[in-house]
């Protein structure tokens, strides 16, 4: 990350924090560690994020079946591998715009798995509330990617806001491991929400929209 961002107007912003950046620059030795390994065994950046999705569609089968501690706690050890195709693709020398394309849509995958698992869950239980949490949740969520996505496609930058992909997983992986996915629902379907329209917001007054 640059220690100042510009946009295609000239303007340039303060950086924003990124938990995500954080945590892959603190754990970057145990990170390149693994990746190093799983490369000496012939493995590839591809084949662990397919390992990813198919982690979390066992989790979301977890979830779909009502046994929510243990569909938290796949996720839970499946999370960290979404930071290992990256870094096994830099280590590689090998980091390509599909390896970047693929990584981002399998992400939306993986999270659509789950918030499906949920709903499938809810609505055997006749749960309506419930069940509308999940679909603000998971049209929250695509949002936010997808807000991020478009501005980049302007020319702009949108790493803004409360709730990115890894401040989800905190939220939803511990409300799962002790059973009380409903707070999670009702946090990420105000919040993931909110994010996409502080976005959208942040666009907007970079592109001088706001008159």
């Amino acid at each position: 990350m640059t220690e100042t961002q510009q946009s295609a107007n000239g303007t340039e912003s303060q950086p924003q924090f990124s938990l995500e950046q954080w945590l892959r620059k603190y754990f970057k030795v145990v990170l390149d560690g693994i990746g190093s390994f799983l490369l000496k065994l012939g493995v590839s950046p591809n084949a662990i994020t397919i390992l990813g999705v198919m982690g979390n569609l066992a989790a979301a089968i977890f979830l779909g079946l009502g046994h929510i501690m243990a569909g938290g706690l796949v996720i839970l050890v499946i999370w960290p591998i979404d930071a290992l195709d990256g870094t096994m693709a830099r280590l590689k020398g090998e980091p390509t715009r599909f390896g970047a394309f693929f990584d981002s849509v399998t992400d939306r995958y993986s999270e659509l798995l789950i918030f499906g698992g949920l709903l499938y869950y809810f609505l055997m239980q006749q749960n309506v509330l419930a069940s509308l949490l999940v679909y603000l949740a998971a049209a929250g969520s695509v949002l936010v990617s997808y807000t991020r996505a478009r501005a980049e496609a302007v020319g702009e930058t949108a790493k803004v806001g409360l709730l990115s992909r890894v401040e989800r997983y905190l939220v939803l992986v511990p409300c799962l491991i002790f059973n009380v996915p409903i707070a999670a629902l009702w946090i990420l379907a105000i919040l993931t929400n909110f994010t996409a329209l502080q976005r959208i917001y942040h666009v907007a007054r970079n592109t001088h929209s706001l008159k």
